[in-house]
């Protein structure tokens, strides 16, 4: 019979390296793949949300969700009572609350915003429900000053 005398030692096996992503692979403009947080279909949040990476929502939140250098999508289960800020926001779920996007805002066509949007740039997809107001002004609203020559002289001073 046969009986073991010594433990065995388990070694540890290199892991391949991950074959780096193919040129061919189409993404979309506003979020590249990167990690990102997810908050899953049952987990509920009151409060602020804040941080520094990317998020997908697919739960409810209320409160406020602040992650401004970063996107945050809120995903087609996702229920928002909250205002948002971040760099790209895009909901394809529904948001009750006011949106403020850095770079973008997307409304998906499966998506519902009760809210206003202030971004720069802003799409609404065909199909999409909104009801709010949208500011897409610049941030920098110094008047500037043209010469009779037409070359700009700088910003009025009042």
């Amino acid at each position: 019979m046969w009986k073991k005398s010594e433990p065995e030692v388990v070694r540890s096996q290199p892991t391949p390296a991950a074959p780096p992503p193919s040129a061919s692979v189409a993404r979309t403009p506003v979020v590249q793949a990167r990690d990102r947080a997810v908050f899953g279909s049952t987990i509920s949040v009151r409060g602020d949300v804040m941080g520094e990476e990317d998020l997908l929502i697919e739960g409810r939140v209320e409160g406020k969700i602040e992650l401004r250098h970063n996107s945050i999508t809120v995903g087609k289960n996702g229920h928002i009572k909250a205002d948002i800020y971040g760099k790209a926001i895009i909901v394809e779920g529904t948001v009750e609350g006011n949106l403020f996007g850095e770079e973008q805002l997307v409304i998906r066509n499966c998506g519902t915003v009760r809210g206003n949007i202030i971004a720069p740039r802003v799409a609404l997809e065909d199909g999409c429900n909104f009801k709010g107001s949208i500011d897409m002004s610049p941030k920098d609203k110094s008047p500037v000053v043209v010469a009779q020559d037409k070359s700009v002289i700088g910003p009025k001073v009042i």
